[in-house]
């Protein structure tokens, strides 16, 4: 089996890993997994709010057969940021901000697509929730061009909370979904905004639909009726670029 080089294993090692400041994407503990050494390690889990699932040992066995402990941390190649920081400084810099917020957008490669274009696009941070997103990885870094390392990317607790703290900021957020009525080149993106993108087999869930301040579509006009998320994306992310420039 090929090992892979953005994980580490065993508890110990992984207890190391948090309180050096290494940023944790995510871990997996086999369930039912008891000991000193676990509950040494789930206060921290808790305390640096690191997304955890519990999983079969053959799961984390598919990742390593070496001696894992029943615990597997995949290693960010980033360090996340706080939106509540970000904002305050685009506001006192005069910038007039664009986030793209990701509803459970799991496909690596398209993450990486969507961070390349809004890097490009100088957008202001990438948004994720910490359940259901793609891992961020070396893969992932790859696949942006490294982008992900030269734009913040916020993962957040709860979307339905920075939502709403994003509006109550001055944010509209926008919505692209094909339950929409309005075109999206009919949307002022010149107002600081967020556009907001979901998964290519679900969209954006409803919970996030019905507070969000508008819904755009993207004309289909051939028989597939959908585009992949990535290109969606960019059409939207350099509609504002286009209006913002005009």
């Amino acid at each position: 089996m090929k090992e892979k080089k953005d994980f580490i294993f065993g508890i110990r090692a992984i207890i190391e890993a948090i309180n050096s400041g290494k940023q944790i994407d995510k871990l997996m503990i086999r369930s039912g997994l008891k000991g000193e050494l676990i509950q040494e390690l789930m206060p921290l889990v808790r305390e640096f709010q690191i997304p955890f699932q519990y999983v079969p040992n053959e799961r984390i066995n598919r990742v390593t057969m070496k001696n894992h402990q029943g615990v597997l941390a995949f290693i960010s190649p980033i360090e996340f940021q706080n939106i509540e920081n970000i904002l305050p400084s685009l506001y006192e810099r005069g910038r007039n901000p664009l986030f793209v917020v990701l509803d459970k957008v799991t496909d690596v490669r398209n993450f990486g697509a969507i961070t390349r274009t809004a890097e490009c696009a100088g957008a202001d941070a990438i948004i994720i929730p910490e359940k259901g997103s793609a891992q961020i990885s070396g893969d992932a870094v790859k696949t942006s061009a490294g982008a992900l390392l030269n734009i913040p990317v916020c993962r957040v607790k709860s979307l339905t909370a920075t939502i709403k703290f994003l509006q109550e900021s001055g944010i509209q957020i926008v919505a692209a979904t094909e339950k929409a009525t309005d075109m999206y080149y009919k949307t002022d993106f010149s107002i600081p905004t967020a556009i907001l993108m979901g998964a290519e087999d679900k969209g954006v869930d409803m919970e996030y639909l019905r507070i969000a301040d508008q819904m755009v579509k993207i004309p289909i006009l051939g028989e597939i009726e959908s585009l992949n998320v990535s290109v969606a994306a960019s059409i939207l992310i350099y509609e504002a670029v286009k209006q913002r420039i005009n």
